[in-house]
């Protein structure tokens, strides 16, 4: 795909994507929304990818849905064309409370959690509306001190948007999901430190430093299948019951004591050196 509201870059294990509409706050656009999406699957299925970071170009993370789009959406009361939600969208995530081996969670945005690589998002700006809901679906979230956070729905006359609900209440609880939703105020990146909606806040001249540095050990020194089923247990297990989940843990357990990575990780630790695990493979089988 020839990316013109992206940029995508590989180092070290770690992919790096990058939302680049930087004169329109990097707003979210059909457009931006079928690259991203590109992007990460592209990095899910790269070998040589072991973790994806996910930021903004300039001042804005993503400051939500281009206006130009809205304003179509409201003139005409629908989706603009080719931006309407799938079938697949509607349907929601497998409704048997358990993730699938490599589920799509079948929403724009849920899709992530269903990759078998970690995302982190490094919100360096602004992140409102669907900006908000991209930071919330990433499987760790650092911040900028001054980042201005708001899910902003209410604001414009809508509902939580894309599953945000569902993932909000599990991130910082109900009660601080209810005042995020439905005040729409604007949380700072040290606020949202306090919460829990992001793992941590720092200055901005340090964050991408910093969460390239996090994403470039965890891709050195984490078994890349032991990343792969840690995820989809993390997000699997929430659709799930604690027998399910715990039965689940015994068996995976048991499978992974006899490969390779197990092995390899013992050695490296009793040899005191960094550990050598292989890539996932290509495709989405395990």
């Amino acid at each position: 795909m020839e990316l013109k509201v992206t940029t995508y870059e590989v180092d070290a294990g770690v992919a790096l994507v990058t939302l680049n509409r930087p004169d329109r706050l990097n707003a979210w656009s059909v457009r931006m929304e079928n690259e991203y999406r590109w992007c990460l699957e592209t990095a899910d299925a790269d070998p040589d990818v072991r973790v994806i970071v996910v930021t903004g170009a300039g001042r804005g993370f993503c400051a939500g849905a281009d206006m130009r789009a809205l304003d179509g959406m409201a003139d005409t009361g629908a989706y603009p064309p080719g931006a309407e939600p799938s079938a697949e969208a509607a349907a929601g995530p497998t409704p048997e409370g358990r993730a699938p081996e490599r589920a799509d969670y079948g929403h724009i945005h849920t899709f992530v959690l269903g990759l078998r690589k970690p995302v982190i998002a490094a919100v360096n700006g602004a992140a409102a509306g669907v900006g908000f809901v991209l930071m919330c679906f990433a499987d760790i979230r650092f911040a900028a001190d001054d980042a201005k956070l708001t899910t902003s729905f209410g604001r414009l006359g809508l509902p939580a948007e894309h599953g945000v609900s569902w993932v909000l209440s599990r991130l910082i609880g109900p009660g601080h999901a209810a005042d995020l939703l439905f005040s729409s105020r604007i949380v700072l990146g040290a606020e949202a430190a306090q919460l829990g909606l992001v793992n941590r806040a720092m200055p901005l001249d340090d964050l991408l430093e910093f969460t390239l540095d996090y994403a470039k050990r965890m891709a050195a020194d984490i078994a890349p299948s032991a990343l792969a089923m840690m995820k989809r247990q993390l997000w699997g297990d929430l659709l799930g019951d604690l027998d399910t989940a715990a039965g689940r843990a015994v068996r995976e357990m048991v499978a992974m004591i006899g490969g390779p990575d197990f092995a390899e990780g013992v050695a490296a630790f009793q040899q005191r050196r960094p550990p050598h695990f292989a890539p996932l493979p290509s495709n989405h089988q395990q």
